[in-house]
């Protein structure tokens, strides 16, 4: 799809719960309940940077379940170990955008064996769809627009706005919706 006809099509975002994770306490009410969930939309949001050889760890980090989505502020939490766990769980499919890159980063703070993940680029190029990017896919494959429009605010604030909020839960749960749709797809194409 164009550029164009990705903007004609009606925006959509998420609009259930959103668990905004700051305090090691809330950590672990959080890590039980996405150990729960077979499937997880995955992504990871940095603070921009604006200079020649300046760079962020990443900020944030969403995983979104079918009822909610959890957003980890990683500067006051690190990367605790329950998470870790969850990343190097080949039972949990994680399920994201260009995630070498992600996942680079936040071995960064604390290492872990990433396993269960799953690129929905490299799903829909083996698909033959044109479109990679969480954006082009979501029109292609769901019908309708996500906003990019917070994708270079600060992600390392400490109070995060509501837009930034949704646009980070957004970016989880799409990645969970996209990977039935795919899944669909794949098995439509066995028969």
């Amino acid at each position: 799809m164009s550029r164009e006809e990705i903007n004609d099509l009606p925006l959509q975002c998420w609009e259930g719960p959103i668990q905004v994770i700051s305090e090691p306490g809330d950590v672990t009410r959080a890590i039980e309940r996405l150990q729960t969930e077979p499937v997880l939309g995955f992504d990871t949001e940095t603070r921009p940077a604006f200079k020649k050889g300046q760079s962020y760890p990443p900020a944030l980090l969403q995983l979104a379940t079918a009822e909610e989505v959890f957003l980890f502020q990683l500067a006051p939490l690190g990367l605790p170990e329950g998470l870790c766990d969850i990343l190097a769980d080949p039972a949990i499919v994680k399920t994201g955008v260009s995630l070498a890159y992600d996942l680079r980063e936040l071995n960064k703070i604390s290492p872990f064996d990433a396993q269960g993940f799953i690129d929905l680029g490299h799903e829909a190029k083996q698909l033959g769809i044109h479109n990679h990017g969480l954006r082009g896919l979501c029109a292609v494959l769901l019908g309708f627009r996500i906003s990019k429009s917070s994708q270079t605010s600060n992600w390392s604030k400490k109070n995060l706005t509501p837009a930034q909020m949704k646009y980070a839960a957004t970016d989880a749960w799409v990645g969970k919706e996209l990977y039935f749709k795919l899944q669909t797809l794949k098995t439509r194409n066995q028969l």
